[in-house]
């Protein structure tokens, strides 16, 4: 181990020089103490000292270390001897002033050496045989205080004191906003000022308008048509692509044209004693009713008499009407045929046995109207006739050739049938016409288009064509006539 050293300077007494001859110590050759001897420079008395034990003493030592006097045999003796003057009570002072000054590294040697002088001081007995006893590293240090029950409980009161305050936050955090309302108030309102000074830098976006679907924003083009049907009737409005079915009186009718804008459907015939006023329906393609936004201007055009508690200008229905009347011509035409289907006209008309099917039915066209011409012609005079007015296959020749009497239609076009057109059959599928009669009767339903004609040679008012196909076989065209 190093030399131990004290950390307060001490300055040594005056060495006998008789003593030291004799073979004492350089310890015990001093006679007097720092106090008595003129003080010399710190340097040179500790350079003197130096050399002088250098020159005299044994090999270096422990400075606490005391060895046993000697006597002249050179053994030890068990009488004590001259004890030189202890210096264990300064050193304790010294060591005491040491404690407060010095670091921690310089408190634990100081605190071993005042250990081992207080040991030696207390030990009058064999004070020859002091030591300096190691301090074990278990030991307390000066500076150390060991933990005490009052320091454990000062540590767990404020332990306790940090966790209530903790608690008390918590609890105060979930309590109910209606219990604190001053409180709640100045949180809410310091959030909707956050909330406010966050607006002028955020983007806000108009969602997209939702697709509303079809809207009908028009009446109808013509408020009244005849019963026999086919006549074209057109609204106006939004979407209206999306149309899916037009119904009359709850009868479907054929969608002639659909746009965006515009739907125009053709109205489908009816019986001529069902006249009057009918619901005209729309409906998109998953069956919704598509709305009618009608206006006070496009009802007074209909021939209603507006008043102020008539109907508001916006206001929204689920249908339109559409009036069903009777139709001069076609009245006489139809009129004609149910006269004159049983009880034959021989004194206007001469009749043709067997086959006068297409004679009886030009006989009802003159009835609706239309004139005679060289391409089609009776003469009641010599009893002289057409071809074209007497024979099936010769007026589908005739009647293609003026559209602007007549159009032409097959039985997939049923819908467009009407009351007072002509129905051609051909029982044979040879191509050419074998019987010609008038439509008296259609009515259209959800499993599709009936047809009803009368006529001669199979005499009948209302023949229904599919049983007719059904007895007779072949297939049925049409002409819509105008």
């Amino acid at each position: 181990m190093p030399e131990r050293r004290r950390s307060t300077f001490r300055s040594p007494g005056v060495i006998d020089a008789t003593l030291l001859a004799e073979g004492a110590t350089p310890d015990e050759a001093t006679q007097a103490s720092a106090e008595e001897v003129e003080p010399v420079e710190p340097v040179e008395l500790a350079t003197a000292s130096a050399d002088a034990a250098e020159a005299a003493a044994p090999p270096r030592r422990r400075r606490g270390f005391r060895p046993a006097p000697e006597t002249a045999g050179g053994a030890a003796s068990d009488a004590p001897g001259p004890e030189p003057e202890s210096s264990a009570p300064a050193d304790a002072d010294a060591d005491a002033d040491a404690d407060a000054d010095s670091s921690s590294d310089s408190n634990s040697d100081t605190e071993a050496g005042s250990d081992a002088d207080s040991e030696s001081a207390s030990s009058s007995d064999a004070p020859a045989e002091r030591h300096h006893r190691p301090r074990h590293r278990a030991d307390h240090l000066r500076n150390r205080r060991p933990s005490s029950g009052a320091r454990r409980l000062v540590a767990l009161s404020c332990t306790t004191a940090i966790l209530g305050v903790s608690a008390f936050g918590a609890v105060a955090a979930s309590a109910d906003p209606k219990d604190s309302p001053s409180l709640f108030a100045q949180e809410q309102a310091a959030a909707e000022d956050v909330i406010a000074a966050g607006a002028a830098d955020e983007i806000v976006s108009t969602p997209a308008a939702a697709d509303e679907g079809p809207t009908i924003t028009s009446g109808l083009s013509t408020a009244s048509v005849p019963f026999t049907g086919g006549t074209q009737v057109t609204v106006t409005g939004e979407e209206l692509d999306q149309v899916g079915a037009v119904s009359v009186a709850g009868v479907p009718a054929t969608i002639v044209a659909a746009d965006e804008n515009a739907v125009t459907f053709a109205v489908p015939a009816t019986r001529a004693d069902a006249l009057g006023g009918v619901e005209v329906q729309f409906t998109d393609a998953s069956g919704a009713i598509v709305p009618v936004e009608e206006t006070v201007s496009s009802i007074a055009a209909a021939g209603v008499e507006l008043s102020s508690t008539t109907v508001a200008p916006t206001e929204q229905l689920d249908a339109l009407t559409l009036t069903y009347t009777s139709n001069p011509a076609i009245d006489a035409q139809l009129g004609y045929v149910l006269t004159y289907w049983s009880n034959y006209n021989t004194g206007e008309y001469t009749v043709l046995s067997g086959v006068d099917c297409a004679n009886f039915t030009s006989q009802s066209l003159v009835a609706r109207g239309w004139a005679m011409d060289a391409g089609w012609y009776y003469d009641r005079a010599t009893g002289a006739m057409s071809a074209s007015w007497s024979s099936s296959t010769a007026m589908r020749d005739w009647l293609y050739t003026r559209p602007d009497l007549a159009t032409p239609l097959d039985d997939s076009q049923r819908g467009l049938v009407k009351v007072g057109d002509i129905a051609q059959f051909d029982w044979d599928g040879s191509g050419d016409r074998d019987h010609t009669a008038v439509v008296t009767r259609v009515e259209h339903s959800a499993n599709g288009t009936a047809v009803w004609v009368g006529g001669h040679t199979k005499d009948a008012d209302y023949w229904n064509v599919d049983e007719a196909l059904a007895s007779g076989g072949g297939s049925v065209t049409y002409f819509s006539l105008r």
